[in-house]
């Protein structure tokens, strides 16, 4: 299962603010935000910064992409 965090990038768009922006409103590294800009894993925390700093829930953020690969037999 992949992660996408297009939701995010969307929120920003609408709140008319850059990553730069997020990263000082979020106290988060520069680094965390790279690792979204790539879909990356990045810890709870970050996840939980980032909503805090935009007023908003984890699921308008990030979606799970299922694996098109899984088989039936591996769940």
């Amino acid at each position: 299962m992949e992660i996408s965090y297009k939701k995010l990038w969307k929120l920003l768009i609408d709140k008319d603010m850059k990553k730069t922006d997020l990263q000082k409103q979020a106290g988060i590294s520069w680094a965390s935000v790279t690792k979204l800009s790539k879909n990356e894993n990045v810890s709870m925390e970050v996840l939980i910064k980032v909503c805090k700093a935009l007023d908003c829930n984890i699921g308008d953020i990030m979606d799970f992409i299922p694996a098109e690969n899984v088989e039936e037999g591996d769940l």
